[in-house]
Order: structure tokens, then sequence, then C-alpha cells
């Protein structure tokens, strides 16, 4: 069966443009003019339209489901329920199979999936979907999560038991240290349920297959990992399972999960008709995972002149109704729970809970978030404590190349974190906006203000994030690179399973390509699971990764290029330059297309980061992650305390990209997980009353805007990581951390205010904590 779209892959990547510059993006003009097929523009001739019902509840028992009026309505092609799942009834992503496909026997969280409908028209399976009747006998929600804490068997979501992962992190002796401590100050913080706010909705096609399998085409991050899943439940082999990536509208770690894959595949085995799934907004806020919420009680101890002793630490996160990848979430807000700051003696207790609110899986920054902002509120305050500035008492505690994080991993690749405070310190602040112009001051052209009672605050924030997967994982990824004359030129075809998530991983497989292949035409195939497994669009890996394999396939297809010559021209000292064969004794003796011929020269490669290890269950040591990675912040803030109203005026960041392989690109990084970090700070927050959600729309959940960002001041740093693909060092979520506790130091700074929760609200500022 034909495509039913033109693939977002196969972009023949334009230009010139090699490691360190900064070529076009294939995709970004047609996303910029509309003209990009995303996933919810699938079409195919005859083919049905999917939904889901979806549980009103957080917590109820299913006593019935009538699925006979919907049924008889004209147009309604099947009405699915548990009962006709095909295969396994349960999956999940992190090895932890507690999902179920359609719920059983009970529901433990709103919008829980219950039935699904295929019908000829999107508004005829709406209708069906309400027409299904549902007995429910509802139950109180578990809503607490500390409470799940201290009764972890009494207060049970799933028959693993009330707690996810409880991790500690135990060095030296805290409880002596308390003793000798001249300085001690304590905080209790909060963040908020984040979304990723994507704005392409879950969306995808389902086609069944002449092997009696299925096409899926769908917008993920994980194409191998997805297929693991949708086989068992679907009764399938995974050969059977042929999935394509479609156009991804972001992802940030929302498309980890699997959402409307099974779903529509079953639909479409049941009717033997492709069958089209698209959320629309409401349903996008139920049909994935979000930002763990935290709940966080720090202390330190520091000497008079602000060297930290002791840090004691508790982080609850709360996991909501299913495991997700809440226990490796868990993992990264205890091994990154105090920042890159040398202490002694630290005692953490990080734990993951179920709760029947909403399920949270993987965000940007995927635990070291909520960390961050607990941690960098407390080196405020301790400086505070010390008479000291937020920029000295950072660089008096910071790491360095040599020093131990709580983990007891060593930092081994250059970490100038002093330097890089003091780098940010010496940029210039903002001068004083003209208040003339309303859209400088806080609620801008609403007028609520012409200057007076605006006060300007500056905040400083520093992140510290891991970069790949951790915790003895076997990261790798899988490239096949084929190298052929086509057309008179040259060409490399890269094949690889990585989701373009929207990071730029496209253009920065071509400029690999041409660095290492010295030839100009350089085209992308779509990413499936035809190739090896490429592993997941997320902790920042994918440049690290995939960028690694396609290297490494590329030196391959290089050295079987020279063998070719060698053979051909009987040289040994031969290269490949700008496209040509040379011999470093008589220069050029060819071109690429005269060697190659009708040749053609193909290698598959993959690429694995070195070794980590699981964090010690009791102490919590352990070399946890394969790199590490910092950025520094620092936010200049207006504020109207009066009414509590927020402009952020600048954003500048000092961040360490090891090196640079796309500046454009890395500039975006920056900027984009600055604006999510802004986001957090001040505005995003799914509400959550007694486990329902009051505001699943973009009307109610805000999101910055153009007028929310401010302009941004970058100093970007090159230390290589000499174990990493050119030295480089994942970008894409350290910004996210520091942004959020910069802004909200800022805003500390203006109205004395002590801020403890994310986002910060206009009646925090105005009533105080």
């Amino acid at each position: 069966m034909a495509s039913p779209v033109k693939s977002p892959g196969h972009v023949a990547a334009p230009g010139l443009g090699g490691v360190g510059e900064s070529p076009l993006r294939p995709d970004g003009t047609l996303k910029v003019a509309g003209e990009f097929a995303y996933a919810s523009d699938l079409w195919m001739d005859g083919m049905l339209w999917g939904a889901t019902l979806r549980s009103p509840h957080p917590r109820a028992l299913i006593r019935s489901i009538d699925i006979g009026p919907a049924l008889a309505l004209p147009g309604v092609r099947a009405v699915l329920t548990h009962e006709d799942v095909p295969g396994r009834k349960m999956f999940g992503i992190d090895h932890v199979e507690d999902q179920p496909v359609l719920a059983i026997d009970q529901v433990r969280h709103q919008g829980e999936p219950v039935a699904l409908v295929a019908a000829d028209h999107p508004e005829t399976a709406r209708r069906a979907m309400e027409k299904i009747v549902v007995g429910y006998e509802v139950l109180e929600p578990i809503t607490d999560p500390r409470a799940v804490i201290a009764d972890p068997e009494g207060l049970k979501v799933q028959d693993l038991g009330g707690i996810t992962r409880h991790q500690p992190v135990r060095v030296g002796d805290v409880d002596a240290a308390k003793a000798g401590a001249e300085v001690v100050v304590a905080g209790e913080y909060e963040v908020g349920i984040q979304d990723q706010a994507f704005l392409g909705p879950e969306s995808g096609l389902a086609i069944p297959s002449d092997d009696g399998g299925v096409d899926l085409y769908v917008s993920t991050q994980w194409i191998h990992n997805d297929v693991k899943q949708i086989a068992p439940c679907l009764g399938l082999a995974e050969e059977q399972v042929h999935m394509t990536l479609a156009g991804v509208g972001g992802a940030f770690g929302g498309r980890e999960d699997l959402s409307m894959q099974i779903h529509a595949a079953m639909l479409a085995l049941h009717t033997g008709k492709p069958v089209k799934m698209s959320y629309n907004r409401y349903e996008s806020f139920f049909g994935h995972v979000h930002r763990h919420p935290a709940l966080m009680r720090y202390e330190y101890g520091a000497t008079a002149d602000g060297r930290l002793l002791y840090a004691d630490v508790e982080i609850v996160l709360d996991g909501g109704a299913y495991t997700s990848s809440t226990k490796n979430v868990v993992g990264n807000a205890a091994s990154l729970g105090v920042g890159p700051y040398e202490i002694p003696n630290i005692r953490i207790d990080a734990y993951g809970v179920y709760t029947n609110n909403p399920p949270c899986g993987a965000m940007r920054g995927f635990g070291a978030v909520q960390a961050c902002f607990a941690y960098e509120s407390m080196m405020d305050r301790l400086g505070a404590a010390c008479g000291l500035g937020p920029v000295e008492i950072r660089r008096r505690n910071a790491v360095s190349r040599g020093s131990k994080l709580a983990t007891g991993q060593v930092i081994e690749s250059p970490a100038p974190l002093a330097d890089m405070l003091t780098r940010l310190e010496a940029m210039p602040l903002p001068p004083p906006l003209d208040p003339s112009d309303l859209r400088n001051l806080p609620g801008g052209v609403s007028q609520t203000t012409h200057g007076e009672g605006v006060v300007r605050g500056v905040g400083y924030g520093v992140g510290i994030k891991n970069i790949c997967f951790s915790e003895g994982f076997d990261d790798y990824s899988t490239a096949r690179v084929r190298l052929e004359v086509i057309g008179g030129e040259a060409t490399a075809l890269v094949h690889t399973a990585a989701a373009e998530v929207g990071q730029g991983l496209v253009t920065i497989q071509a400029q690999i390509a041409r660095t290492e292949l010295g030839v100009q035409r350089v085209t992308i195939a779509p990413a499936d699971n035809r190739v090896g497994d490429a592993g997941s669009s997320s902790a920042s890996r994918q440049s690290y990764m995939s960028g690694g394999a396609v290297k490494a396939a590329c030196e391959a297809v290089r050295a079987g290029l020279l063998a070719l010559a060698a053979r051909r021209l009987g040289r040994a000292d031969l290269a490949v330059v700008g496209g040509k064969i040379v011999s470093r004794a008589d220069g050029v003796l060819g071109t690429v297309e005269d060697v190659l011929g009708d040749a053609v020269i193909e290698e598959t490669r993959e690429y694995h980061h070195r070794p980590t290890t699981a964090m010690d269950p009791v102490t919590g040591q352990g070399r946890s992650h394969t790199q590490l990675a910092l950025c520094v912040h620092r936010a200049v803030v207006d504020v109207d305390a009066d009414l509590g109203l927020v402009k952020v005026i600048e954003l500048a960041a000092v961040q360490d990209v090891g090196k640079i392989i796309n500046r454009t690109g890395v500039e975006g990084q920056i900027h984009g997980g600055s604006a999510q970090g802004l986001g957090l700070a001040v505005m995003e927050e799914i509400v959550v009353s007694d486990g329902v959600v009051r505001n699943p729309s973009f009307t109610d959940y805000l999101i910055p805007t153009i007028l929310d960002m401010p302009p941004m001041r970058l100093d970007i740093l090159e230390n290589p990581d000499p174990e990493a693909p050119y030295g480089l060092r994942g970008a894409g979520e350290p910004p996210t951390l520091s942004s959020t506790p910069a802004i909200v130091a800022a805003i500390r700074a203006a109205t004395g205010r002590a801020l403890a929760r994310v986002p910060v609200r206009p009646e925090h500022i105005v009533q105080g904590d």
C-alpha cells in the first residue's frame, strides 16, 4: 500500500555546511510557511476516524460498559473495549507494564482511556463516543503524595505499592556536621505541574499491512521503544509493526510514552481499514504525561564565610497513576539534588509516589528542574545569611574539574563554573526602559501602570544536567550510511531511526556526513524501524548518540572509499578532501565520483557511550551519568509590586556546549529552554483539584509568547569532552533548569518576598507566601 503522505524525511539538506557551520534547516522554511506535513495532516482515501472515550473521574470502579447505543449509530464501524485487546492488555515505557491499553475494572486518573470508536466521519466518532454508557462507582482519589509516603501500603494506587522509588544519597555524616555549622538556613519549596505544551497534538495513521501487521505513521520520540510496547498488545511480532516517523510538532518528553498508537492500530486491524486519530487540545492534556510536581524540604549548614558543610534534603515527586519514567526521574533528582556545589556531608531522600493525579513522566530537564529551583533558592538564602552576594556564594562553593557530585562521581571534563559565573556577572545590565511605551511595563498595553511602583530586580541561577541515559542503561544509536553516484554527483544517504522533533537533528546529521565524507549532496532518509534503534530524542542525547553513530558509519564508508581508491589508483597515501581524492605527495588525483563509478559503499554502525552504573540503593553512590552540562543565567525583571505583575526584561546565559556543531541551532536551544524555564517561573501550571484538571486548554494554561520572551545575551563556551563525538556536550536541557530560579530570584530581589513556589502568581507577590 502506498504511503499516505510524503514523508517529512528524505529531505535533501541544502547548500554547504559541515560541522561548526550553520546551514539552513531543510524543514525550516516549510514550517514557517505552514507547508510542513505534520502527523495531524495525514490522510488516506477511505480512512476511518478514531476517537477515545475517557474517564471523567480520577478514581472509580467500572461496573458496566454498554456499547450498544454507539454501535447503533449510522457510520460507526467499531466500538472496542479492553475485551477486544488482541494481545497483552498492559504496557509501560520503563520495564514496568502497569498501564492498561483500555481500562479493565477501574480507572486511576481523570482522562484514562476506557473505549475506542471508529467511524466514517470524525463528528460521527465523537457522537458515538458520547453514547457509550459506563457505570462507575466513584471512589475517593488519593492525591496527597506526602500522605502516601507516610502510609504507602494503606494508600496504594498500584499493586506495586504507593512508592515508585525511594532513592537515598548519603555522603559523610550530616548529623555531626550540623553541630559545627555556624550558619543554618532551611526552606520548603514547591513546583507545580508543567505541561510540555507542544503545538502539534498527538496524531497518527494506522494501516493494515499485507503481512497481517500494521503500518504506523506517528509523531513520537522513540520509534523502537514504541514498537516494543505496541507489538505484544496487538498480538504481533515486532517485525509486523512497521513504524515511520510522521511530522512532529514538538515533544519535550511528552511523546516518550504511548498515546494513540495501540488504539489506532487496534481499530485498523479490527476494521481492516486505515484509521486516523488526532487529539484536540483538550484531549491532548489527558493524552500525555506532564512534568512531575514536587514538594521539597532543604536545610543547609555552612561556615560563617559561606563554605557549605552539609545538605539535608527531601524531594517528593508525584508520578500520578502509572510508573512511566518516574523511577529514572527520581534518580536524576537525587543525583543532582544539591547541584554543582562541593558539599562534604549530604543526606538526600528522593521519592516518587503513585497518586490519582495526572500521570507524570519525561519533560525537558527530567527531575533536575525541580531540584534546581530548590537548591538555587537555598544558595540565595545562604548567601544572604552570610552577607554574600548571589554570585560570590556560588563561586565559593562551585565544583571544578576533579570535584565530586553527591553520588561520588568525579567531574572529569572541564567544568569552569566559577569562571562562568564571573563572565555572567561581567555582562552589562540592560538600561531602564522608556516608561512612556506601555509595552515596556508590567501589564503592557492594559495600562495597569505608567511606571509608578515598578521595581527592578536582578537574580542568578545555576543548573547542572546529565546528558544521555544514565544508571547503567545501555544507551546506543544506530546509523546506516550509503555512498553512491547519482546523476553524476556523489550522494550520501543517511538512515537512522532518530526522531526529528524540532531540535534540528536532520541538519546535524547532514553536517556530519559532509564533514566526514567530503561530499555536499546529503539526503536524510525517513526515520523508521527498518534500521536499528536510535534511542529516544530526549536527554539532550541525539547529537551525541546518533551524531556519534552517523560519524562512525561515515568513517567506515570513507575507509571503504579510500580502499577502493587505493586499488584503482595503485596508491596508499590517500585522503578525501572537499570531494577530491588527494595524495599527500601528488595532490589531487581525481574526484570521489571518478573513484566510485558504479560502486555503492554502505556501512551500518552502532555507537555506545561509555558505561554508567546504577546508583547504590542505600548510599546513592555510583558513576550514574556519562556526561554533565552546565548553564548559568542572570535574569532582570521589572515588577509592579502592587498588582503582582512581572515583566522579564532580559535573560543572559553562559553555557558550556563542549563543541559547537551548529551555532544557530545551539542558540535556538538555549533560547527555547530559557523560554520554558520562564513559563515555569511565572505562568505555566496544570491546576489540579482532587485529581481533576481545571484548565485543560491553551485559554487557561498559559505559555510564553513573543511578547513575554525578552532579549537574550549569550556567551557560549567550548570546553570539549574528549569522550564525546567532536567533543560536543548536549545543550537542549540545561537552560531550562537555571532560567527558572534566576527569574524567581530577580522577583525576590525586587519585592523582598520569599517566593518558595513556582509558578509565581500575582497573589504571591502582593500577599506574600
